[in-house]
């Protein structure tokens, strides 16, 4: 009798009800989007967004089977100075109002590696939508240790062309190409989450 329920059990397991993703809301405090481009040959010009909110619904099983998405107004850019900022919030390149977002959807995963994947997704900026890959890394699962809760860390690039967004204004001189590096923490979330 042991036998044909352990029998009965193992041709049973294929079928078991797959697991579903986790919920996990980004960790404001500890998350970067730096970009990078060239400037006129002389210099690497850096700024950043952060502070923004986004969701991921993490499948560690199959990551395949997760999702992010990634909201931030276009006028928390960060550059370093003043007049750099304006100048990108101008008609030369975004003319940004205060409500303009960009955003990130992922369309699919496809795993690349143990802790590796790229991600897939509509990235809108100045209002146009284009496909992006991001080239992303797992840096680490795990409880918190000052939270207490399960947290999870991710890097990932990208290059993106600013004359697929229409913000292209002084290219080549101001490189067309701008290089993206992202770092995420992102907290699972709970009962107590709102």
């Amino acid at each position: 009798m042991k036998k044909t329920l352990l029998a009965a059990a193992l041709v049973a397991l294929p079928f078991a009800a797959k697991a579903e993703p986790e919920a996990y809301t980004l960790d404001a405090s500890h998350s970067q989007i730096l970009f990078s481009y060239n400037h006129l040959g002389y210099s690497t010009t850096w700024g950043m967004f952060s502070g923004f909110e986004g969701d991921i619904q993490f499948d560690q099983e199959d990551p395949a089977n997760s999702s992010v998405t990634v909201s931030f107004p276009v006028r928390s850019m960060f550059t370093g100075w003043e007049g750099r900022f304006e100048h990108f919030m101008s008609a030369d390149f975004f003319g940004a109002a205060e409500d303009e977002m960009v955003t990130f959807a992922s369309t699919s995963i496809e795993v690349t590696g143990d802790s590796t994947a790229n991600i897939i997704g509509d990235l809108t900026l100045n209002g146009i939508t284009k496909p992006v890959t991001l080239a992303a890394t797992l840096n680490q699962t795990g409880d918190h240790p000052m939270e207490g809760k399960p947290w999870a860390g991710f890097d990932a690039t990208a290059t993106l062309l600013r004359s697929d967004f229409e913000v292209g204004a002084f290219a080549p001189f101001v490189s067309d190409e701008v290089q993206l590096q992202i770092s995420i923490e992102a907290m699972k979330v709970d009962g107590t989450d709102s």
